[in-house]
């Protein structure tokens, strides 16, 4: 390439440059200055809809589509700006629409999940729920997924998509939940008795509810005890206050009436086979 032609590219590189770095610059102004104005537009919306009492899961669900939108609408005017043809840009967006929607069906199956559940209403926001062998409150409900946080402050993120595909479990609509506890009773102790002192430190636990009942019985048999078990009815709000209060006054209880632990003496070794 000789020097007369390199010297003409560059001039209309320069050329180029000159003319669309105006257009640039309006372009990210209206892109920063766009965002902005939709944070602020998705907040109003959210008070909008917070006043109209809707249910925060449909809250959350329409200002999360409405930004989407709305950022989309700001990068297409960007686009325009810079002296992209709508028309093609939009051909463009629909195409990468369709190519992103087939390879992640996944995500497109947890959207049409989310609003499966923000219609027929399996549980809301505040709800203790057990799904996909996952326990714990419901913090939030997004559109591909949902968010619980269990007894232990764990945050667990279950794709909606898992949600509707398996048994869901309620527990916040009967209003409480049952504690699974196990205590151990030694062979030579009376069971109606140690039921009995069961029965009487539950009764002192603040947390434990009158109704219903609770259930105390004999779950199995070990090599040094009888396996107890005690299934009383809380609060879900209160799942390890009660479960350590509970386990306190049963321990209290055992102790104040002499009531035993079964050990095993000693070690047995034995070989380890191949």
């Amino acid at each position: 390439m000789d020097a007369e032609k390199i010297q003409l590219y560059t001039s209309k590189a320069i050329d180029w440059a000159v003319a669309l770095a105006p257009k640039l610059l309006v372009a990210i102004l209206v892109i920063i200055v766009g965002l902005f104005l939709v944070k602020k537009l998705t907040a109003l919306l959210e008070k909008g809809l917070e006043k109209a009492k809707l249910d925060i899961e449909i809250r959350e669900f329409l200002a999360s589509i409405i930004s989407i939108l709305l950022k989309i609408a700001v990068f297409l005017v960007a686009g325009s700006i810079i002296g992209i043809e709508f028309t093609a840009l939009l051909g463009l967006l629909a195409a990468m629409a369709f190519a992103v929607g087939m390879a992640l069906q996944g995500f497109m199956g947890n959207f049409a999940s989310g609003l499966t559940i923000l219609f027929l209403k399996p549980y809301r926001v505040g709800d203790w729920v057990e799904v996909s062998e996952s326990f714990g409150k419901v913090k939030s409900i997004q559109i591909f997924n949902t968010t619980l946080e269990t007894p232990n402050d764990k945050t667990l993120i279950v794709p909606n998509g898992q949600v509707t595909d398996n048994i869901i479990t309620n527990f916040s609509t009967k209003g409480n939940i049952r504690l699974e506890l196990n205590v151990h009773m030694p062979y030579a102790e009376s069971y109606p008795k140690v039921r009995s002192v069961i029965e009487s430190a539950l009764k002192q636990s603040s947390y434990v509810l009158p109704e219903p009942p609770a259930q105390i019985g004999i779950e199995t048999y070990d090599s040094h005890n009888i396996v107890l078990a005690i299934r009383p009815y809380i609060n879900p709000d209160d799942y390890w206050d009660a479960t350590f209060e509970v386990y306190s006054k049963i321990k209290a209880a055992f102790s104040a009436n002499n009531i035993k632990a079964a050990y095993s003496e000693g070690v047995e070794l034995g070989d380890i086979g191949n």
